[in-house]
């Protein structure tokens, strides 16, 4: 069969059996592309994240996912460092880790990442010192409490998203780096947003993209550079979970719950820079990058406005 199909190329015009070959190296791309996407998602194995280290520290692990993440990395065997701002959740979540796994230690840091960010860093490198901490999971982060335009974001919501967001993961990952260097192995798990990587724009939550964008660039540019010195740094890219920050309380299929998201998230510690890890969200990508991007745009700001416009009423609600 092989030989008739070169047979019969060869007395084909050369602008056909160019036609030909671009079409072959196409299917086979797409071939690759799904075999690749079908290993990575349900078939490749997830790392023993016990390698990198002991112990796990996690920022923002009261609520959401960062809560699922520190349950889901207590399951693999890992000890907890649990950085958050508030001291009764902070032990509420403790206790019930030690409860569900008896051989955890658990250990608790209280960091105002909206306060005195120097103060609550130099208490995250009091706690961590002697400590082996192999995996860094930087969820702390805040968005608007509804869509809004630029310019109606106040100063105080202005400052939060950045020193949080941007400043707030990079300090803490500049306090747990040096140690990982020194043992030469290390997870560092940066928390991003599709709303800066998936979707060309995110209009009205203007200052939340762009410092998610920050998340996604620092993160690729720490992974160029520590690569070799054996640490992975990955920037996980969800996009909707069911969360209080997302105002969505009930999960589905495209929308998983934050233990959902959490267990695909651990699946993919330690592998590609950037990554979606929860399945469903790929296909969504997929989707956003086959359309223009004006047609993503149009609808992304209809969408935001109708949430502003429910966020809007429901203050003037409170008001009254």
């Amino acid at each position: 069969m092989e030989c008739c199909i070169i047979s019969r190329l060869r007395v084909q015009p050369l602008w056909f059996a160019l036609l030909f070959l671009v079409g072959l190296f196409t299917i086979l791309k797409l071939a690759f592309v799904v075999v690749r996407w079908v290993y990575v998602n349900f078939l490749r194995p997830p790392k023993n994240l016990r390698k990198y280290g002991s112990w796990a520290l996690v920022t923002g692990p009261t609520d959401g996912i960062g809560k699922s993440f520190a349950f889901e990395l207590a399951r693999k065997g890992l000890n907890l460092v649990l950085v958050g701002r508030n001291p009764d959740k902070l032990k509420d979540v403790s206790d019930s880790i030690v409860a569900k796994f008896g051989k955890t230690e658990v250990k608790t840091v209280v960091v105002d990442f909206s306060g005195d960010l120097d103060e609550g860093v130099a208490k995250i490198g009091e706690a961590i010192e002697g400590l082996d901490v192999g995996v860094l999971v930087n969820n702390v982060g805040v968005s608007y409490p509804y869509a809004r335009f630029f310019h109606e974001v106040d100063e105080g919501l202005l400052n939060n998203l950045i020193k949080v967001n941007v400043v707030g993961t990079t300090k803490v990952t500049q306090a747990v780096l040096p140690g990982m260097l020194k043992r030469k192995r290390g997870a560092i798990v940066n928390i991003g947003s599709g709303a800066a990587i998936v979707i060309p724009s995110d209009p009205l939550y203007a200052v939340y993209a762009a410092t998610k964008a920050y998340i996604d660039q620092f993160s690729r540019c720490l992974y160029v550079e520590y690569k070799k010195s054996g640490i992975d740094v990955q920037c996980q890219v969800p996009l909707y979970v069911a969360t209080k920050m997302a105002s969505i309380r009930k999960s589905s299929f495209f929308v998983p719950s934050t233990d959902g998201y959490a267990k695909a998230g651990v699946r993919w510690i330690g592998y590609e820079p950037r990554c979606t890890p929860y399945w469903p969200h790929t296909l969504l990508w997929a989707v956003a990058c086959s359309l223009p991007e004006f047609v993503v745009d149009a609808w992304r700001l209809w969408f935001c406005l109708g949430i502003r416009k429910r966020g809007q009423r429901k203050e003037s609600t409170k008001k009254e």
